[in-house]
């Protein structure tokens, strides 16, 4: 979609499609294909073509659904260290981060590969930086081990990418777990 301005009815139905979208997503378990773009349009109560003026293709609207999630993944982390204590707030984010992978996980698969290079470069460090303020926070109140930083984390979350989705809800939360319980100072 061309850089302009947007009018307010406009920015807010464009957001209700979003939402609506990751809505969707969520109730399939990330899986795109079973994304119905007419439940999206009804949902964000816009008709059809709103929906395709915002987002033309199917793709374009995965895409700001990552985005979108990415932005609420990598905000989330200041207001959790100024909420809860470190190593709480550092549980928390992992928490949002397996619901953010959940949705990256069907993003990726809708989308070809040459689509989401582009849509991925230049966001990856962003998590990478929220995960290492709540890393060195952690540290700092004596919560968290020194010798991990994110690189390391970002390793062992990467078993997330190899979990079945028949198996996600118990295994995802078991590797967070474990990651916690590796990350905790005794």
């Amino acid at each position: 979609m061309a850089e302009r301005e947007l009018r307010s009815d406009a920015v807010a139905n464009r957001d209700r499609i979003v939402e609506a979208a990751r809505t969707e997503l969520s109730r399939a378990n990330g899986a795109p294909e079973e994304l119905k773009l007419h439940r999206v349009a009804k949902a964000a109560g816009v008709g059809q073509g709103t929906l395709y003026r915002h987002f033309p293709t199917r793709e374009d609207l995965l895409g700001e659904v990552y985005r979108h999630e990415l932005t609420h993944l990598v905000d989330a982390a200041t207001p959790l260290l100024a909420e809860h204590p470190p190593l709480q707030a550092f549980t928390l984010w992992l928490e949002r981060l397996v619901d953010y992978t959940r949705v990256k996980r069907g993003v990726m698969a809708a989308i070809e590969a040459s689509a989401w290079r582009e849509l991925h470069s230049g966001q990856h460090q962003r998590p990478d930086q929220a995960l290492q303020a709540l890393l060195d926070r952690g540290v700092q109140a004596g919560e968290i081990r020194e010798d991990v930083d994110a690189a390391d984390v970002i390793l062992l979350l990467g078993g997330l990418a190899k979990i079945p989705e028949a198996e996600w809800d118990t295994r995802a939360q078991r590797l967070i777990t474990t990651i916690i319980n590796g990350l905790r100072l005794s």
